[in-house]
This record gives C-alpha cells, sequence and structure tokens, in this order.
C-alpha cells in the first residue's frame, strides 16, 4: 500500500513541467506557420501595394478579371483610365490591378520617389555588386580604307597638284 502511494505523490508533483510541454508543439507549428506563410504573404502584399502604387500614364497593365490594356490617365488614388481597344476607355479600380505588363520610362530618367534610393543591400555595396560600372567606352576604330582613287586624290592634295586632280576627275 505505500508503493502506490508513492506513484501517487510522483505523478501531482510534475505537473508544472508537463503544462508547458503540453504547448511545446503547438509553439512550434506557429512559428513554422509564420515563416512559411505569414511572412512571405505580408511581404508579398507589400510588394503588390508598391506596384499599385506607382502605376501611371503609358503603363500597360492586367486587371483581375484579364482584361489587359494601357493606362490613359491616373484620375486620382484610386482610379484608373485604361484604353482596352482602339477609342475604348474604361475606368477601373487601382485595387483591381492585379499586375503590371510594360513600365514606361518617366521623363526624367527615374521615378521622382526613386530619386535618393540605393539599390542593393549592405553586402552587395560593400562587395560591388549593388551596382555595375559603366561599360569602357571603345577607342573609335579608324576608317576603312579608302580605295586607291580616293588615295591618289588625297596624295595629290597633299602635294599641292592641282593640275592632276582636275585631269582625274574629267
Amino acid at each position: 500500500m505505500f508503493i502506490s502511494e508513492a506513484y501517487a505523490q510522483a505523478a501531482g508533483g510534475a505537473g508544472g513541467g508537463n503544462a508547458f510541454q503540453a504547448f511545446l508543439p503547438l509553439i512550434l507549428i506557429f512559428v513554422v506557420f509564420y515563416f512559411l506563410l505569414i511572412r512571405p504573404q505580408q511581404k508579398k502584399m507589400k510588394q503588390h501595394k508598391e506596384l499599385l502604387e506607382s502605376i501611371r500614364r503609358g503603363d500597360k497593365v492586367i486587371t483581375g478579371g484579364g482584361i489587359i490594356g494601357t493606362v490613359t490617365k491616373v484620375d486620382n488614388d484610386n482610379e484608373l483610365t485604361v484604353e482596352i481597344a482602339k477609342d475604348v476607355k474604361v475606368k477601373v479600380q487601382r485595387s483591381t490591378i492585379s499586375g503590371v505588363l510594360n513600365r514606361t520610362e518617366p521623363v526624367g530618367g527615374q521615378a521622382a520617389n526613386d530619386a535618393g534610393q540605393k539599390k542593393g543591400g549592405l553586402l552587395s555595396q560593400l562587395f560591388g555588386g549593388g551596382s555595375k560600372p559603366a561599360p569602357a567606352q571603345a577607342p573609335a576604330a579608324e576608317p576603312e580604307k579608302a580605295d586607291d582613287a580616293d588615295a591618289a586624290d588625297k596624295s595629290d592634295d597633299a602635294s599641292g597638284d592641282t593640275e592632276n586632280k582636275d585631269d582625274k576627275k574629267s
């Protein structure tokens, strides 16, 4: 009878550790879901929001319904006028745009909101991967050698002999 009381006391004293052990799998599952599902989805949503904010006139876009057109006018923050065929323009909400197929270059060569931003991260800046240097200009190629008649004209010009030059032209 004493042995059964010892087992009962041991089982009751370890109850605090069992609660943590019971929640540990749930915590691990939440961490895995966060890194594999939630975080990438938030990143994708952020990129899509930036894409929608950067749409401007001349961009070729595709709507959520699959209609492809060119933005002819940005009416306000929420509406765009899109030309889907010649002289067929529709107004769409900016949120219905699912993607930009072709981007137009801004007049100044870069977007106004990209003026002060650097490309690449810290490591690419340190190791030179962020920006590629402009290719070196090749020296101007020498013009092809002229045919013999032109070479004779040039030699006559150098000698100052104008009579032979006139004779060759006639």
